[in-house]
């Protein structure tokens, strides 16, 4: 099993925004992530006749959250409210 050397942090999201501003960053995000999950199923399918289970699973879990994100960001948006977001990337370098 690989060890750990080096973990990072990068900050991707910090700030105060109004739900129609959360919808774009967020929903964008999702959808990136979506699109990448999809693009390697294809191309895993295409070289090597995998199925990308691993892959479709993740499509699954980003739609589910991004199902309740919308869900949130029109209360949000209902109640006038703004919403505070922070993400926070961390990265492990990790030894062979």
């Amino acid at each position: 099993m690989a060890g750990e050397t080096d973990a990072r942090n990068y900050r991707l999201i910090s700030g105060v925004f109004s739900p129609d501003e959360a919808n774009e960053i967020l929903m964008t995000l999702i959808d990136d992530k979506i699109s990448f999950h999809r693009r390697n199923n294809w191309s895993r399918s295409e070289r090597f006749g995998e199925s990308g289970a691993a892959g479709a699973r993740r499509i699954d879990e980003l739609r589910e959250t991004k199902t309740e994100l919308a869900t949130l960001l029109q209360e949000a948006g209902s109640a006038g409210r703004q919403l505070a977001i922070n993400c926070t990337i961390e990265i492990t370098l990790l030894e062979d």
